[in-house]
């Protein structure tokens, strides 16, 4: 059973930092697609930062060049540093799991955690 619980959450000020991690277990970590999505209130879930099956990191254009994706297989765990948040990155975060496809769009992901929630102030 694919298990993914996030944590690193929390309020930030404008230019503030933090970082998520999510720990995995249930499937062998290296061949699923892993990505990080968000939800802001009112907007529909989209993609922040996804390992593409080519290992790729792909990152979204609002966050590029402030969030780094990085995983380590060996421990089973996703982790996303966060770097000069503004108030447009609050949102839950989750980290998913794709076994069969790999993309930016939510359907492609069997898998969710319950995620952590993000909150920048300015």
């Amino acid at each position: 059973q694919v298990q993914l619980q996030e944590s690193g959450g929390g309020s930030v000020q404008l230019g503030g930092s933090l970082r998520l991690s999510c720990a995995a277990s249930g499937f062998t970590f290296g061949t699923y697609c892993m990505g990080w999505f968000r939800a802001a209130p009112g907007k529909e879930r989209e993609a922040v930062a996804i390992r593409e099956s080519d290992g790729r990191i792909t990152y979204s254009d609002s966050v590029k060049g402030r969030f780094t994706f990085s995983q380590d297989n060996a421990k089973n765990t996703l982790a996303l540093q966060m770097n000069d948040l503004k108030p447009e990155d609050t949102a839950m975060y989750y980290c998913a799991a794709a076994r069969f496809s790999c993309g930016r769009e939510p359907w492609r992901f069997e898998d969710w955690g319950q995620g952590t929630q993000v909150t920048v102030s300015s």
